[in-house]
């Protein structure tokens, strides 16, 4: 009795049929028939069945420990735990089981495991047993950057996919959106451009990112606009992406108010789309001068002032904290300007010689820099400076520190005051998304492409590890280590490579310490073995070469 195996490569993907078959003598002609089919069983369990009937007249042929070989293996441990996280949020099941979707499975576990280009994600995958464990053929960094334009190409796709296995998908929805960009040390990408920088790095083009999350801050969607794209522009690339992907019968968009303003507030509408947004200081003093809302209102917990003519709704509260936090602010602000007067009054006396309007340009810039126009005012007389507070407006520039005003048009019998108030809180789930793509682990840039379709893809596949990364902070919580930590403690967990003629498999030692604590906080069990798939996965550009071309060019 013996194992037939054949092999056959369909749209790139590799399939194994293995047949349990014995021979016989008919006629004086050997023959060959099927006993059954095997090709359920796992490689390893072949292997084994192959090793069994190879020694079938002596078994303890399979004692000899002498020819066992044993090898140090793959990081097999932190790939295999975060496929199975990717398999229960239906990333896997989204992502489909082609190769396309591995390698997409891939670029998704390599950004939480160690952020970098695909070039890295290649050698990466070389030390961490990607091919073995997502069962996916060699790959080059070529490969993977195709797969980041068949992400964008099935993007819609997928995150209506995974939006309908995390959501109910019916009836009322809210939805939390904003927007943020991430500057680009490169000036080559097609989106790249010059706008409003949030991250203070002058000089630098960058991209503009919209994200869409539900009301616990689980990302939905994401999309990747030109540098110079303002908030607002974005909300009708949301409403079309909502509306056109979700099947949601009534949806409230939360979003702050520069993103949220009457236009897109109409737009909102139109598309039978309700808001949560809030005014800016302008606006509630347009409010306050119409009597439509009074200061008194404000000394309350929460209130509510609603408009009869257009059912709009405004929800108010002063911040005591923040009220007090604005006020020291702008009496630092004003004491600073004081001591640039005392400095340069002193300058100026040092000596008749020194430039007494360089001076006044100099406190001039000052006062307009820290927004103190109205409030102070600069006289000289003599060569000596005098900065005079004007009390009167000072108290008037404090009159709405700490206060803010909510506005939605959602009616009171589907959300209360509390609720509107507490949604519109929920924004803050957004920016802890942001920052966790630009400043924390996942580390967004440097964004390693230029193409339009790749920038897309780079950004939509950080969205879909973000969302591992938020279910491990879930479950990890109560363990002494953070996210990136525990990623790295996993990643220690090496596989052994046990081969006895010819045969082999990777066996997957017991965790234990905080490894065993993190896997059994997450509910994840190692296999015992896997496969040993032997796949070598190299670069398409050597590193070694490079470094030796870069060298002998220095000398």
């Amino acid at each position: 009795m013996y194992i037939d195996t054949s092999k056959t490569t369909i749209n790139g993907k590799t399939y194994y049929r293995y047949l349990f078959r014995e021979s016989y003598r008919e006629d004086g002609k050997v023959k060959n028939r099927t006993l059954g089919k095997i090709s359920k069983c796992s490689a390893a369990e072949v292997a084994a069945i192959k090793l069994a009937l190879k020694y079938k007249d002596n078994l303890s042929a399979l004692l000899n420990i002498e020819d066992v070989e044993l090898y140090d293996g793959l990081r097999v441990g932190v790939v295999y735990a975060l496929k199975t996280l990717a398999e229960r949020l239906g990333i896997s099941k989204a992502l489909g089981s082609s190769r396309q979707g591995k390698l997409a499975l891939w670029q998704i576990i390599a950004r939480l495991i160690g952020q970098g280009s695909r070039l890295g994600a290649v050698r990466m995958a070389a030390s961490y047993g990607a091919c073995d464990v997502l069962e996916v053929e060699s790959f080059t960094e070529d490969d993977l950057y195709a797969n980041l334009a068949w992400l964008t190409d099935n993007q819609e796709r997928i995150e209506k996919q995974l939006f309908k296995h995390n959501s109910a998908g019916a009836g009322r929805e809210l939805l939390l959106y904003d927007v943020t960009s991430s500057y680009l040390e490169g000036m080559e990408n097609v989106l790249a451009a010059f706008g409003y920088n949030r991250d203070g790095k002058k000089g630098k083009k960058q991209i503009v990112l919209g994200l869409l999350c539900t009301a616990d801050g689980d990302p939905v969607a994401v999309r990747v606009f030109a540098g110079n794209t303002g908030d607002k522009s974005t909300v009708a690339e949301q409403i079309r992406t909502v509306a056109k992907t979700f099947g949601i019968e009534e949806i409230t968009m939360v979003g702050d108010k520069g993103m949220i303003k009457t236009p897109q507030a109409k737009e909102l509408t139109d598309a039978g789309f309700h808001y949560i947004t809030s005014l800016s200081k302008p606006e509630i003093r347009t409010l306050l001068k119409a009597e439509v809302l009074q200061m008194d209102f404000f000394d309350t917990e929460l209130y509510e002032v609603e408009n009869s003519t257009d059912g709009v709704r405004y929800v108010l509260r002063r911040n005591p904290v923040r009220k007090a936090e604005m006020a020291k602010n702008r009496q630092e602000r004003v004491n600073k300007i004081q001591r640039f007067v005392e400095e340069k009054n002193s300058y100026l006396a040092g000596s008749v010689k020194r430039d007494h309007d360089v001076a006044l340009r100099f406190l001039q810039k000052k006062i307009n820099q820290y927004k103190l126009n109205d409030v102070l005012e600069l006289t000289n007389q003599e060569r000596v400076f005098k900065v005079t507070v004007n009390e009167e407006i000072l108290k008037g520039a404090g009159l709405l520190d700490g206060c803010y005003v909510i506005k939605t048009d959602v009616k009171k019998e589907v959300l209360s005051t509390q609720e509107v108030h507490d949604r519109y809180k929920d924004l803050a789930k957004v920016e802890h998304a942001f920052r966790t793509f630009k400043q924390s682990h996942l580390e967004i840039r440097p964004v390693h492409v230029r193409t339009e379709a790749s920038t897309r893809g780079h950004v939509f596949a950080v969205m879909l590890a973000y969302k591992i990364e938020r279910q491990l902070s879930e479950l990890w919580k109560k363990c002494e280590c953070t996210v990136p930590e525990g990623i790295d403690e996993l990643g220690a967990i090496r596989s052994t490579i046990v081969t006895l003629n010819e045969a082999s498999c990777q066996k997957i030692p017991q965790s234990k310490g905080l490894a065993a604590e993190l896997l059994a906080a997450a509910g994840i069990t190692l296999p015992a073995i896997i496969e040993a798939k032997n796949v070598d996965v190299v670069t398409r550009k050597k590193l070694a070469i490079k470094r030796k071309l870069f060298y002998n060019k220095t000398l």
